[in-house]
Formats: structure tokens, sequence, C-alpha cells
């Protein structure tokens, strides 16, 4: 498999993201980067990112959370940010991502954890919580699903799917601010494109939309399945921490209520004035909804 690294200089001076890299590396010489800020003994809060952005999503949010004494950690999907990209897109796949995270867990040895997933994070993170339980105590959902195909995407996910298989070329930063209620200034964009010097880094984020089950007989369906088998008894406290704004997630967070039972007696919330990306929107507010979570769980 070749692996694109890219260079640690595009990640200088990036606006509001003065965080020390650090690295894990996988089987097959896949090198993870991670953000790992606040005590070492405080609570874990893992924080996973989605299509197509990395760990400076979780910027605004880290500082809230490591002053309230917890431990915030971020890594960066394989095939984004600062973490090693497969060149192929053969080389991605559903399950994959779900393997990569959850060795990535077993390299730093995490338990405890508080997971705050969002779009891909979700479809990744709920997957390895589903199959490691031990190791997670609270789950975060925003702007999330675990989709098995059983039922038709939504006509917002359909477009951009279409888009991101028919567009001569990903602009990743601008993908970002049309995700967005808050128009995202020049520098921020570009640190959203900092990860990908040249489309031939971006075969993770080309792919991904391929990734997510849209048919019953997906590759990745009966895994979901089973995943949604463990959920149904999950009693671990477990909270929705959806936007407003977001037309492609919007009410799954009804369903999550419905099914797990760690939701109910939650103070689950609608963040006002945000868009899919709530935390570029919002995420201070996000961190704080976390920090009172398990301040109470």
């Amino acid at each position: 498999m070749q692996l694109l690294r890219t260079p640690d200089e595009r990640f200088t001076g990036l606006p509001g993201y003065d965080f020390a890299p650090h690295y894990v590396e996988l089987d097959g010489g896949v090198r993870v980067h991670y953000i790992d800020e606040g005590p070492r003994d405080g609570q874990p809060v893992l924080m996973l990112h989605g299509e197509p952005s990395w760990a400076y999503l979780y910027r605004k949010m880290v500082p809230v959370l490591t002053a309230a004494g917890l431990r915030a950690v971020a890594p960066d999907l394989v095939g984004f940010g600062r973490s090693d990209k497969p060149a192929r897109q053969d080389d991605y796949s559903y399950q994959a991502h779900v393997d990569w995270m959850a060795t990535f867990l077993g390299r730093i040895d995490l338990s405890g954890v508080t997971l705050v997933c969002q779009d891909w994070g979700g479809l990744i993170g709920l997957r390895v919580a589903a199959e490691h339980p031990e190791r997670f105590e609270r789950i975060v959902a925003a702007n999330t699903f675990l989709p098995t195909g059983d039922t038709p995407p939504g006509e917002a996910f359909l477009r951009w799917q279409e888009f991101s298989q028919k567009a001569p070329s990903l602009p990743i930063g601008n993908i970002v601010n049309g995700g967005c209620t808050s128009d995202l200034p020049p520098e921020v964009i570009a640190a959203y494109d900092a990860p990908f010097p040249d489309d031939s880094y971006k075969a993770g984020a080309r792919v991904f939309p391929l990734l997510v089950p849209t048919r019953p007989d997906d590759p990745a369906s009966d895994a979901n399945r089973r995943a949604w088998e463990v959920w149904k008894t999950w009693e671990k406290p477990f909270l929705c921490a959806f936007s407003d704004g977001d037309p492609i997630t919007r009410g799954a967070d009804r369903r999550f209520q419905q099914l797990v039972p760690g939701t109910q007696g939650q103070p689950h919330t609608t963040i006002t004035g945000g868009g899919h990306f709530l935390q570029e929107d919002r995420g201070e507010e996000l961190a704080r909804v976390v920090v009172d979570f398990i301040a109470k769980n």
C-alpha cells in the first residue's frame, strides 16, 4: 500500500491550532496523528471528526475540555489531517476505518472514554464502541447516524455523494465552509485545505461518500446491523447534541432516543445556529454540553 504523508510545514501557523503533534504507528506502517491535551489522568474525551475535515475541527473545544480537567484526544482519521493517506481509493473501506480506529485506541490504551462523534466520526466511532464497549463510558452523538442501508438515504446526502464523485477537484476547505452556518475566514478555509497539497492526497476524502451504506446488501450493512443490536441494549449514558441546521443528519437523534436505553433521562439538546459542522459554528457550546454531561454521569 502506497502511503502519502503531508509535509509538516503545511501545518505551521494555522489559526487557533497550536497543539503538539502525537503519533502512533499501526499495522502496515500507517501513522496516525492525534491531539492529546490536558491531564493524562483526566477522564478521556475521544473526539472523532468526519468527512472531509480533520482534528482541526475540534480546536475550539479542546481548551474548554482541558480547563474542566478532562483529557482531550482527537485523532485524524487515516487519509486526513496529519495522518498517513493511502494513495488508492481501493485501500479504503468502512471496515478498514473501524479497524484503524480500534487499533489506535488499543495502542494508546484509552479506557473510560467519553466518545464525541460527528458525521463519519459516528459511523466509525459507534461501530468501535459497539465492538469494544469495555473502553467506553459515555457517548455524545452530534450530527451523525449509523446507517444499514435498509432505508433510502436523504436527498441532501445523495446530492453530496454525486458531487463528491463528479467534481473535477474536491475543494476541501470550501466544502467545510458550505456545511457551516458561519462564513469561515480565508485562513480557516486554508487550514482545512492544509492536509492536501494536491489531489493525489484526497483519495480518502473522495471515496468516503461511497462507503456509506445506502442499500441493504452493502458490504458494511451486516456489521452495522450487529452494532445496532448492541446499541439496543446499551444502558451507559448516551446523549444527543445535534444542531438545528443540518439537512444531512436531521432526525437521526430521534432514532437514537427511541432505540438506545442509555438515552433515557438524559438532557438531549438542540444546539441552535449550528450547521453540519457544529464544532465550527458552536464549538465552545458543544464542549460545555460535554463537560456538563460528564459531570452529571
